[in-house]
């Protein structure tokens, strides 16, 4: 019995007599295979992000609902980032952090260049982030498509010949789809980045460039795509789209992110 509990699938370890499990549990070692990515963790994200579309099919969420929602997650990426480089003891390396370096961040004892590095990037993302939040709080009034903010409108709006009308934010259900998505980055970074070793092959300066390009790529398609539905009257198949095209290329990414890195290494070779 102990035996057939030691076999690790995406992180988890899996017990003998789960004959109903075996499917999911052979969907988790092909994820592992082709992803490098924790199974469980693919299959988080793609959960996680089921929520707004769930939102948008029954409780009438709009546009400007999805898009806080999503700069939102952009801010809770720069905060496990944070956590990425404080922990990351890879090599440095002077072609990445933009070009960027810091004293220490080279050598073999990184802990003065992210005393630099992590301040410096939570100055810089967090602007960004504030800016990409002011964006999106007032392309929509200048647009004059929304009309009411209220912290504690209804869960929804109303829709009706497949359109959904202009209402509060739904605060109490975005703040649900906030922390579903935050679980599923708190279970990739300890899946992949913690227990898969991740953190063993980047350095402080390579960690900090990271995010940009993800969340740069997803949120221009999200607002570019946003801008779209908006003008459009906020049918309800383009905001469905809208969240499929976002959970798809949020899957891309994080396995593209997860192929570049090595391989993860097994745990004899672990060093304490």
């Amino acid at each position: 019995m102990i035996g057939s509990c030691a076999r690790r699938i995406g992180g988890i370890v899996p017990c003998a007599g789960t004959a109903t499990l075996r499917p999911v549990l052979s969907l988790l070692r092909r994820l592992d295979a082709l992803s490098r990515s924790s199974g469980i963790a693919v299959l988080t994200l793609v959960v996680a992000n089921a929520v707004p579309l769930f939102g948008v099919l029954f409780l009438g969420w709009d546009i400007l609902t999805l898009l806080v929602l999503y700069w939102i997650e952009s801010g809770v990426i720069g905060l496990f980032n944070i956590l990425k480089m404080a922990r990351a003891e890879g090599p440095g390396d002077s072609t990445r952090g933009g070009g960027i370096t810091f004293r220490g961040s080279l050598g073999a004892d990184t802990s003065a260049g992210k005393g630099c590095a992590i301040p410096f990037f939570a100055f810089h993302y967090g602007l960004f982030w504030v800016v990409h939040g002011v964006f999106v709080f007032l392309l929509p009034l200048f647009a004059g498509l929304f009309s009411l903010f209220s912290l504690d409108g209804p869960l929804g709006g109303d829709v009706a010949g497949g359109r959904i009308s202009a209402t509060a934010i739904s605060v109490e259900g975005m703040l649900l789809a906030a922390l579903a998505l935050t679980v599923s980055h708190a279970i990739s970074f300890y899946l992949n980045f913690l227990g898969r070793r991740e953190y063993r092959h980047v350095s402080v300066m390579s960690q900090m460039a990271r995010p940009y390009g993800r969340v740069v790529v997803l949120h221009l398609t999200i607002i570019l795509g946003g801008i779209l539905v908006a003008a459009l009257g906020q049918p309800i198949v383009l905001l469905v789209l809208l969240t499929v095209l976002k959970t798809a290329l949020d899957l891309l990414l994080h396995l593209r992110s997860h192929r570049a890195a090595p391989a993860a290494l097994p745990p004899s070779s672990a060093q304490p």
